[in-house]
Formats: C-alpha cells, sequence, structure tokens
C-alpha cells in the first residue's frame, strides 16, 4: 500500500528498490513493536518450566503492580534476559534474506505465500531460508550452551 500510495507517480523501473526498501522498514518497525511481546512471550514459554497443558496465558503470571505475585528470583530473571538477548544477537547476525524470511514465518506467522510474495521470491526459496536461518540459529545457540 506505501509503494501504490507514495510512489504512483514514479516509473515501474524504480518500483523493485522501493519495495525492498519499504518492506525492511515495515519489519523493523514491526520488530520494534513487538519487541516487549515477544519478550514476555519467549520467557514464559521458553522458560516457564512447565508443561504445555499446565502452562495456560503467560499474562496471568506477570507481575502484579505491588508485587504480590513476583517470585522470581533476580539470578533467573537475569538468565533469561541474556539469553534472550543471545539470541537476538544471532537473529542479527542472520544474512539479511534469511533473517527476513525467518521473522516474517516464525514471529509474524505469515504463510510461506505471504513470506514469498512479500519477499518477491518463490516459496521454495522461503522455504530454504528459513531452513538455513533454523539451523544456523541452533548451532549458533547450541555453541553458546543453549538448548531450547
Amino acid at each position: 500500500m506505501r509503494l501504490a500510495t507514495k510512489y504512483a507517480d514514479r516509473g515501474a523501473d524504480e518500483w523493485p528498490p522501493l519495495f525492498q526498501r519499504i518492506l525492511q522498514n515495515v519489519i523493523r518497525d514491526m520488530l520494534r513493536r513487538q519487541k516487549v511481546r515477544q519478550l514476555w512471550v519467549s520467557m514464559w514459554s521458553g522458560f516457564g518450566g512447565k508443561d504445555a497443558e499446565e502452562a495456560g496465558d503467560p499474562l496471568d503470571t506477570l507481575v502484579a503492580a505491588d508485587d504480590s505475585n513476583f517470585n522470581l528470583s533476580p539470578e533467573t530473571l537475569v538468565g533469561r534476559e541474556e539469553t534472550l538477548a543471545l539470541i537476538e544477537a544471532e537473529l542479527a547476525r542472520l544474512p539479511t534474506r534469511q533473517r527476513e524470511a525467518f521473522l516474517m514465518r516464525y514471529w509474524e506467522d505469515m504463510s510461506t505465500a505471504e513470506t514469498a510474495a512479500a519477499m518477491g521470491c518463490s516459496e521454495g526459496s522461503v522455504k530454504t531460508h528459513c531452513s538455513r536461518a533454523t539451523h544456523t540459529l541452533a548451532a549458533a545457540l547450541r555453541a553458546k550452551g543453549i538448548s531450547l
């Protein structure tokens, strides 16, 4: 929509680079907005220590305004923050196309077809980028002693 509304007067030969830049900016904006939400979901689902059936809604376990339900040790909180920082750092090290495909597919829950259309490539390319990204992330985190 941004391309059509802001750059309709430009020639068609200028659209591909404009589209790529708009796509990258939109992805970055969405990631910035969802950083806090993803942080909480990741911490509670990945490090909660409960079975999937017992986990419940992560919002039920957030800290109350008066800290009455705050029972986590500082060591646990720091460990989670460090782990999440390592994961974010490894995501930043991925090649651009792999990172874009990975984030759209797994963080934004876009389908393979939607991701392929947004990236301007085939569905097979999206699957390849996602596979390579997950293998690279898993290896990098495993090398740092993190297993999720």
